[in-house]
């Protein structure tokens, strides 16, 4: 009795079973290799062409879309990421522009407009933050320091002179 099946490495690899059906008539080259994930596809006297469809398992990130051309089991690393901006990447999830400025809450904050110039260019963290009250402050990647001028509002009253050096409230008599 010969079970070719019962050898090492396995005659059908490791993504496939092996059974050899016909132990006792002795006949060689008789086994046959099944899919382990696909059944239905089997061959006889070396192993199947199995399906490997790498997009099955959503590789690719968020509102990416997945291609997989080549679907057989010797395949790896062939599937394609594309992003609806058209960035594609081979074998991995691709690197696509997020609109920073679209985030609850804002990079910015309340009192800062947000602006993502380079959207195009896919770059992360290229956003910059402009003071509503002074255009001529920014900040890329994070909140400009911007002056409050408390003293717009003349909080220290009729007589009295208002003085902010430093985004702080004093009143001078």
């Amino acid at each position: 009795e010969v079970d070719e099946c019962n050898v090492i490495p396995s005659p059908c690899g490791i993504s496939q079973t092996c059974n050899d059906p016909n132990k006792a008539s002795n006949k060689l080259h008789d086994f046959v290799c099944t899919c382990k994930n696909d059944i239905s596809l089997t061959a006889t006297d070396g192993p199947a062409t199995c399906d490997k469809d790498e997009c099955k398992y959503s590789p690719c990130g968020k509102d990416q879309t997945c291609d997989d051309p080549v679907k057989q089991l010797d395949s790896v690393r062939d599937f394609t990421c594309t992003c609806g901006n058209g960035v594609k990447v081979t074998g991995g999830p691709a690197t696509c522009e997020i609109d920073e400025c679209a985030a609850t809450p804002s990079p910015c904050g309340d009192q800062q407009t947000c602006e993502d110039p380079n959207k195009a260019a896919n770059r992360l963290h290229d956003f910059e933050c402009t003071c509503n009250n002074n255009v001529n402050l920014k900040a890329t990647d994070g909140p400009a320091t911007c002056d409050k001028n408390e003293c717009k509002a003349n909080p220290c009253g009729k007589g009295q002179t208002c003085n902010d050096p430093v985004q702080e409230l004093s009143s001078i008599h």
